[in-house]
């Protein structure tokens, strides 16, 4: 017969070994049933075990989540009472770097990145309504007509003004597509189509490129509208973004040849292994460097990037490219040219910010200083590197 009041009883069928047989067919011997029991019970015992083991790990969980909103808590006061009330003047010293290095609060994270990023634009919040009231002009004079005349000329023709507020549409409905909130209908569709549009007015000679929606909605999510845009634009006027979104090759080339640089000199044996294969910075960097991670990592670790980039500028990003690959080295030296480009195009999902920060950490690029522009004529002639970039590269 069954046994009752079990302090553990398992979800499975396994107990049906312990039933008597139906009366049609022969009854256990003593041996068989003495068996069955040891069985069961050793079931039992496995199942308890695999119980506790559980719920431990659920403890450890909730243990550290309840940790980590403690520091955050106590990390938010600190930034509240003391740092954002004098940041020129605790903004280098250690400690603030210190804290900053652990990730900021997201109740403070926009306050600090606008004061990381600054605005030597000096883009105003009513600039922005004119660029976007001049927006709105174009897509509607665009929907009524497509003639030169009804669109103010500024050295861009009306064909790639149209095509850049259609990949705008376009881009505005795959940008984080899992979180619902940019797509037609969403809370921030709106907020999201305004500011690049904005921007497109703003910079005509850049206008739009894909990977532009993704950091716009990074942004949204951690500021208002206008404070968005006006970040935004200091963003992309950096060396590093505007020569990515420009499309400047001889630039690009140069981030490319000092990555390789430090490559070699912090991961040679993968680097190596990439040199085997051909394999080059621009194959994956480019897709990195144009969302600044928030398209190749999950969201909340993306923001712990911003949080470093926003204070050590464009060197973290290359830090954060090495690290990566440094993460990744054992499984990225088993793998072929297509497996590597494929990984590093879709980084994996449960990519945790503690083993990715240990692994930057790690990275030395004490070298070399930034910014590149800075780098000695000849450099890329030193520096063995692709002549040209692949077009198709450059889209996402």
């Amino acid at each position: 017969t069954r046994r009752k009041n079990f302090e553990f009883e398992p979800l499975s069928t396994t107990a049906l070994i312990l039933e008597d047989r139906p009366s049609n067919l022969p009854a256990k011997s003593v041996e068989e049933a003495l068996r069955h029991r040891q069985e069961y019970d050793e079931m039992v015992a496995e199942a308890k075990k695999r119980e506790i083991k559980e719920a431990h790990k659920r403890k450890q969980i909730m243990k550290e989540r309840f940790k980590q909103e403690e520091n955050i808590a106590s990390a938010m006061v600190i930034w509240v009472n003391e740092i954002l009330p004098n940041w020129e003047g605790m903004r280098g010293t250690r400690r603030v770097r210190e804290l900053w290095w652990q990730g900021l609060p997201p109740s403070v994270r926009g306050k600090v990145w606008s004061l990381a990023v600054g605005n030597e634009l000096n883009i105003t919040p009513e600039l922005y309504e004119i660029f976007l009231s001049r927006a709105k002009e174009r897509w509607k004079s665009f929907s009524e007509t497509s003639t030169e005349n009804d669109v103010e000329d500024v050295g861009v023709s009306v064909a790639d003004r149209e095509a850049s507020l259609e990949l705008i549409k376009l881009d505005i409905s795959r940008t984080f597509p899992s979180l619902y909130i940019f797509q037609k209908g969403g809370p921030y569709h709106d907020v999201l189509h305004s500011i690049l549009g904005a921007y497109t007015c703003y910079r005509p000679d850049v206008g739009y490129v894909q990977g532009m929606s993704f950091i716009a909605a990074v942004l949204i999510l951690n500021l208002e509208e206008a404070d968005a845009f006006i970040a935004f634009a200091n963003l992309l006027n950096k060396p590093c973004q505007l020569a990515f979104f420009r499309v400047d090759h001889s630039m690009m080339l140069k981030y490319f040849a000092t990555f390789e640089v430090f490559f070699e000199e912090n991961l040679s044996k993968l680097f190596l292994h990439f040199k085997s294969y051909s394999l080059t910075p621009d194959i994956y960097l480019i897709d990195w460097i144009f969302t600044l991670y928030s398209k190749s990592l999950p969201l909340d670790l993306a923001c712990r990037v911003w949080d470093v980039f926003c204070r050590d500028g464009e060197e973290f990003l290359f830090r954060t490219g090495l690290g990566i690959l440094r993460l990744y080295e054992d499984i990225l030296l088993q793998m072929d040219f297509i497996h590597i480009a494929q990984f590093l195009t879709k980084l994996p999902e449960d990519i945790t910010s503690e083993k990715l920060f240990s692994c930057i950490a790690a990275i030395q690029m004490q070298n070399k200083s930034f910014p590149f522009s800075s780098l000695p004529p000849g450099f890329l002639d030193f520096f063995q590197v692709p002549t040209k970039i692949s077009p198709s590269l450059v889209s996402l």
